[in-house]
């Protein structure tokens, strides 16, 4: 799975921050909803238009954007 087949970034939507297949719902806000306590599953029963993959790809976006930074800062 590659989140760049996921994860999109589109000006018009959500002011340009990077959502999930072009929906409304963003990176931030699954990464929100899990730091918050909410497992996987919980999410998907919430949001029925996502799935298992969509969530992987949200924490690996994340997680290259924070490799990213790493290596800017250093």
């Amino acid at each position: 799975m590659n989140y760049k087949d996921i994860i999109t970034i589109k000006l018009d939507k959500r002011g340009g921050k990077p959502c999930i297949r072009g929906l409304r719902i963003t990176v931030y806000d699954v990464l929100e909803y899990l730091a918050s306590g909410m497992i996987a599953e919980e999410i998907l029963e919430e949001f029925d238009y996502l799935n298992a993959e969509d969530i992987q790809a949200c924490l690996s976006y994340a997680a290259d954007r924070e490799r990213h930074q790493l290596i800017v800062n250093a």
